[in-house]
Formats: C-alpha cells, sequence, structure tokens
C-alpha cells in the first residue's frame, strides 16, 4: 500500500532549524488526546507507527514521518431539530409562548451538549512528511483547509516553523494545456488517460475524460477554445503514476515498483518499507515536477497567526474525508 495518495507541498523557510529531538518534544506538548464526553473535536499528534506512548517523529532514511489525528463528534442535523422543536412545543404548551430566535439557539446548543456523549466518533489520521535537508514538507491531505490546519499546528509547536505553497514559474493549468495541446510532456513524463477541462468564461462548461485517449483533435479544440485542463493524469518514469491539478496538488498516487515488497513482513518492516518508497519515490518526482514547471519561484511564506494560548488559528476543514495514514 502506498503511504501518500493526495498530498500536498510546501517549501520549509530556509531559517528553521531544528534536531529531531527537539521537535519530538515540541509536538509532545501537542499530542493527541481523545474527545471527552462534551467534546466535539479534538486534535494532536500522534504515533506514526501506533504504539502508545511512542515517538511522534519517525526517522527513517533522514527522513521525518508524523501523523496528525483528528477526532470530532457528528450528530445528524435532523435529529438536534427534531429535538428543538420538541422542546418549543413544550415550551409553549407549558407557558402559551413560542420560544424567539435567540431562545432556540439557546437550546439547540443545550441539546447538542446533552447528545454529544451518544454521538458518532470519525477519525482522520493525516500522515505528514518533513524532509529536513530538501526542507520540503509534504501532507497527504486533498483539500487545501486540511493541510492549512496541520501547518497552523506544526507552526504552533514548532519553534521558527514556516512554509509556503510550492510556486512555480509557470502555472500548472498553462503548462498542461501546453503538453495536451502538442502531445509532448515534459522528458520522463507521460501523458495518461485521465483529464478535466474547464472554461474560462460565463458558461464555467466541463468536458471530463476517463479512461480515454487524449492525443486526439477534440482534446485540442477544448484548449483552442479556451478550455484549461484543471487536473490531468500522468506517470513519471514509469515509477508513479499520479494527476496534477491546476494548483499544484499531487493526487491518485500510484508507486508503480516496489510497493509490496514487505507486505509479508512485520508491521514495522511494512512502515519502513511504505516509508522508504513514498520518500524516495516523491523525492524524486516532486524536483522533476518542478523542473518541468519552469522552476521553483521565490520563497515567500504566508503569515500564520498564533491565538493568544498557542492554539492553531487556522481555518476548521470544511469537509468530513477521513484520510487515514497507512504508515
Amino acid at each position: 500500500m502506498s503511504v501518500f495518495k493526495n498530498v500536498i507541498v510546501f517549501r520549509i523557510e530556509p531559517s528553521w532549524s531544528q534536531t529531531l529531538v527537539q521537535a519530538e518534544d515540541a509536538l509532545g506538548a501537542f499530542r493527541f488526546a481523545p474527545c471527552s464526553p462534551s467534546q466535539e473535536k479534538s486534535v494532536g499528534w500522534s504515533e506514526p507507527r501506533g504504539e502508545d506512548n511512542g515517538p511522534l517523529v519517525e526517522s527513517v532514511g533522514g527522513q521525518w514521518l508524523l501523523e496528525f489525528m483528528i477526532e470530532s463528534k457528528a450528530l445528524p442535523a435532523s435529529v438536534v431539530r427534531r429535538k428543538v422543536e420538541e422542546r418549543c412545543a413544550q415550551i409553549e404548551a407549558t407557558t402559551g409562548r413560542k420560544p424567539g430566535k435567540k431562545e432556540k439557539r439557546d437550546l439547540k446548543e443545550d441539546i447538542t451538549h446533552e447528545l454529544l456523549p451518544m454521538a458518532f466518533t470519525r477519525h482522520a489520521r493525516i500522515a505528514v512528511w518533513i524532509d529536513p535537508v530538501e526542507r520540503r514538507l509534504v501532507v497527504n491531505a486533498s483539500n487545501a483547509a486540511r493541510a492549512d490546519e496541520i501547518v497552523t499546528n506544526l507552526v504552533s509547536a514548532l519553534e521558527g516553523f514556516s512554509v509556503a505553497m510550492l510556486q512555480t514559474q509557470m502555472e500548472p493549468a498553462a503548462a498542461m494545456s501546453n503538453w495536451l495541446a502538442t502531445q509532448e510532456p515534459p522528458a520522463g513524463f507521460t501523458i495518461d488517460r485521465e483529464c478535466e477541462l474547464r472554461a474560462t468564461d460565463e458558461s464555467k462548461s466541463v468536458v471530463r475524460y476517463a479512461k480515454h485517449a487524449l492525443d486526439i483533435e477534440e482534446v485540442r479544440q477544448h484548449i483552442a477554445d479556451g478550455k484549461r485542463p484543471t487536473r490531468l493524469a500522468m506517470t513519471w518514469e514509469d515509477r508513479v503514476s499520479f494527476e496534477l491539478t491546476e494548483s499544484m496538488q499531487i493526487r491518485k498516487i500510484v508507486f508503480i515498483e516496489g510497493t509490496d515488497g514487505a507486505q509479508d513482513g512485520k508491521k514495522e518492516d511494512n512502515f519502513d518499507a511504505d516509508a522508504a518508497i513514498a520518500t524516495g519515490e516523491l523525492g524524486q518526482l516532486v524536483p522533476a515536477l518542478l523542473e518541468a514547471l519552469g522552476g521553483e519561484a521565490a520563497f515567500a511564506a504566508a503569515p500564520t497567526e498564533r491565538a493568544p494560548d498557542g492554539a492553531a488559528t487556522a481555518a476548521a476543514p470544511t469537509d468530513t474525508e477521513a484520510e487515514d495514514a497507512p504508515f
């Protein structure tokens, strides 16, 4: 199995410098703890190998592997709404008046807290990789909101830590348009059989190809008409297949060679083998992809605020997809 499936890559600020021991100590203050009965959400760092009270930072071949845990409780909106309506009906029957908007809000909060201990619990385990030599942060997240939450927690935990998303000299959409129009992908890459093209005019029309040859006149005509690729499936050196998006996300990653070599070994052996394959292959793919996009633009870290108590201030993710870390 692959360690990383959908990743967002960041560049770590050049001056950041901490040892493995220092990072372990710093993250220890943010270790994950399960939700209390009345708590809606809990986040923190957990053991990548899944061993209780084990290290929070594992080093495999000099690459640091971490795991971010999110536990949240979900209450069906219909259940809460029905309980609120029942409570309002009781108040009206008892007092002869209908509760106002503020009272309904308060009732909703009270009912939510009452039901939380019985709520269904969701867990998301997100793999995180720090390359301290190449100064890259790779987050196994399929959306920017989830990645931002993890980055903000790292900034809160690690002194002097700052990152920016990888920026390239050529926009991915412009590069993908050129590759599709000319059918000349960059050296070492091949174009696969899946892409999405989106119009930039008011129509916002979308054309999707799945398991379909892309070296056809129809695709070239869509590009000539102004549609831009939002994602394109590719393979690098017959070793990694993936999907590049217009926002420089690398999705649907499959390691073609060597992914099954340790499946019959022990759990810890699988962890090391999976981590070595993922960091080794992606450690070569990312620079090749940057070169194909004209090289990397200058580092410019986005400001990240801290709350007064040092907690993360990034917006919570808007989706509920669990991104389990398969270390």
